[in-house]
């Protein structure tokens, strides 16, 4: 697992600039620092040293020396395709799985990418064609951005290195911005900044003669497959995870694993021990809170042997927001936890397996069982009602929102969920809080100067959705969520919290659950198999009993998250009243101040966890300004806690 930068500038020579790109990204890559120049490419590589510990360093080269790659991630796949290519006549000179890259290329062009099974970011150079390819992961788990303005392209694994080429414009991103203030991560290709893009999950960019194109070469499938019946699900789910555990313990340093103590993470400690994996470590965090699940999880390392290791939290987790917005380049909520994880787990081994994935394929939220009694009714509740039930969604919406009672917002939120029948991405998008379907409510969030200027009411959160929705259209409504949500929060959110925080101290996280055949499989799943009597992930449940203590199965699932309602009474509200002042506010010109004293002054309640989201993103947004789009310091930044 590492680090990648680049540049494409002609006549230029950007050696000493690649240094600093590189030294700013030097947490993906403690063990070595390379730089690779070829005409007007500079290329650059920060190296976590994980397999081929001795002849590993990049760029990784063919034969005759006219194809490199620089690389981020690990191919679990590498020995077969390696011994494939060997009897094609290709030779190697190291034992990477980076250099069956460079061969595949040769052999295959850029149409090798499904032949790969893991998690990959990487730019390839044809010398002799002078063209670059820039690819990621089928699921986005490893990031990749770019820029491309006036001849110049620049990439890199992360936007920090971007934006120190000197020709790149600072500036906020107002329509990512507005994204991130719905949803609480950026959707899509943009960030928040300006003309800085992601390269989407299963695409490649190839940029040759001067013109760059952006190509999908994988796309999730779609339709069900009806004749798998409950007791070949739960054998052939046991099968998969088995097998993509067994590809990921792959590494020549030790592994440990994320252990919180629900289902997935002891799954994959199952598997692990059922492997004959001899030493297994695991991790577990708490935050001195109700939800902390200590107990379950030492349930599980007792269950299996393992060396389990502890951590609890009593800090006010404001004090390290400049840092962690710093890795995550987004002011996120759910930060801290892989924060400070990965940093727990850092001096006993280099790479952690993670849990991620089970509930967004086996239907495991709590909003999954609020959709599925819908599912028959999305599908037949006429236009003309539609329409009524509209009308009524916005008169209930200017009620409650004229009144100023903000405790009873959320309640505000079920009713129009439920008025949002026969629409089922304008009922997902409602229970995930966004709030732009009601226009009065730009209002409340931005100034009217503002407003007037960019007009913001024409930005819609639901465009980021309409294509997925449109492509699952014929099938039901649960299904039709778990499909969009797959490739926009777990992609955008989730995997981008996990990749920054767990690289933010060189650990590289590993997530099985998302192994390709898996994924594949469990969207082949009836949805009545995944989720029955409104339980979650009844499927999931039923395959794993047999090898997990019966609490573990039947637990109601917590979520490794912040209580933003709890956080609030710690430390939030203090810090915002510290830097979310009128004169900030005013001088920044987006926001409605009157709307945030109205949060801050309002007594605390748990119903008010959407507006403490809001505020902590605010916060966030003020720091992240000050780090990226001011470049002040961290000193400078500190110094709102002290």
């Amino acid at each position: 697992m590492c680090g990648i930068a680049g540049i494409f500038e002609k006549e230029k020579d950007n050696r000493p600039l690649m240094s600093k790109m590189l030294d700013a990204i030097a947490h993906r890559g403690p063990d070595a620092k390379s730089i690779y120049t070829h005409r007007n490419f500079t290329l650059g590589h920060r190296r976590l040293s994980i397999i081929d510990l001795c002849t590993g360093d990049q760029p990784v080269f063919n034969e005759d020396q006219s194809v490199c790659i620089i690389f981020n991630g690990e191919i679990y796949n590498f020995e077969e395709l390696k011994e494939e290519l060997q009897t094609k006549g290709h030779r190697f000179r190291t034992h990477t799985d980076t250099e069956v890259l460079v061969h595949l290329y040769e052999e295959y062009g850029t149409n090798f990418f499904n032949r790969l099974n893991g998690i990959f970011a990487f730019a390839l150079l044809d010398k002799n064609r002078d063209r670059l390819l820039l690819a990621r992961d089928h699921f986005g788990v490893k990031p990749l951005h770019y820029y491309l303005k006036d001849g110049i392209l620049l990439f890199g694994s992360e936007q920090k290195s971007i934006i120190l080429h000197p020709k790149y414009e600072r500036e906020l991103n107002l329509k990512a911005l507005h994204i991130h203030l719905n949803l609480r991560y950026t959707q899509g290709n943009e960030t928040l900044f300006k003309g800085i893009k992601r390269l989407p999950a299963a695409h490649f960019a190839l940029f040759e003669n001067g013109l760059f194109t952006v190509r999908r070469y994988w796309e999730m499938p779609v339709g069900t497959d009806r004749s798998i019946t409950e007791k070949e699900a739960k054998e052939r789910i046991n099968v998969l995870i088995k097998a993509a555990v067994k590809r990921q313990l792959i590494s020549d340093v030790p592994v440990g694993v994320y252990l919180s103590g629900g289902l997935d993470s002891s799954a994959i400690v199952q598997k692990m021990h059922e492997l004959g994996v001899a030493e297994i470590n695991t991790f577990t965090l708490g935050f001195n809170e109700p939800t902390d699940e200590f107990p379950d999880a030492q349930q599980i390392a007792d269950y299996f042997h393992t060396k389990h290791h502890t951590l609890s939290l009593s800090m006010n987790p404001m004090q390290q927001m400049p840092k962690v917005i710093w890795h995550a380049e987004e002011p996120k909520i759910n930060l801290l936890q892989g924060y400070n994880m990965s940093a727990f787990v850092h001096p006993k081994v280099k790479v952690i397996l993670g849990g991620l994935g089970g509930d967004e394929l086996f239907a495991g939220y709590d909003i999954h069982k609020f959709i599925y009694p819908f599912n028959r009714w999305h599908h037949y509740t006429p236009y003309w009602m539609q329409r009524l039930l509209r009308w009524k969604s916005d008169f209930i919406f200017k009620l409650q929102n004229n009144s100023h009672a903000l405790r009873y917002d959320e309640y505000r939120r079920g009713v129009q969920m439920l008025l949002a029948i026969g629409n089922i991405e304008r009922f997902y998008l409602i229970i995930r809080n966004v709030w732009d379907y009601d226009t009065p409510f730009y209002k409340n969030i931005y100034n009217e100067s503002f407003l007037k200027q960019r007009r913001m009411e024409s930005i819609r959160v639901h465009r980021e959705f309409d294509s997925l929705f449109h492509r699952v259209r014929h099938e039901k409504a649960l299904d039709q969520v778990l499909y969009a949500e797959f490739q926009t929060k777990m992609v955008n959110d989730y995997l981008l919290t996990d990749d920054r925080m767990s690289m933010a101290h060189s650990v590289e996280e590993r997530v099985p659950l998302l192994d390709k055949e898996l994924v594949e499989f469990a969207f082949q799943l009836p949805v009545e198999l995944k989720i029955k009597n409104n339980q979650t992930k009844y499927l999931f449940r039923k395959a794993l009993e047999p090898y997990l203590p019966p609490k573990i199965i039947t637990k109601k699932k917590w979520g490794f998250t912040v209580n933003p309602y709890l956080q609030f009474k710690k430390d939030l509200k203090e810090t915002a009243e510290k830097i979310l002042t009128q004169k900030y506010i005013d001088r920044q010109g987006i926001f409605n101040y009157d709307y945030i004293k109205r949060i801050l002054d309002y007594p605390a309640h748990p119903k008010l966890r959407w507006h403490y989201n809001y505020i902590w993103i605010l916060v966030g947004l003020a720091i992240w300004e000050d780090q990226f789009i001011h470049h002040r310091t961290d000193d400078r930044i500190e110094s709102y806690y002290k």
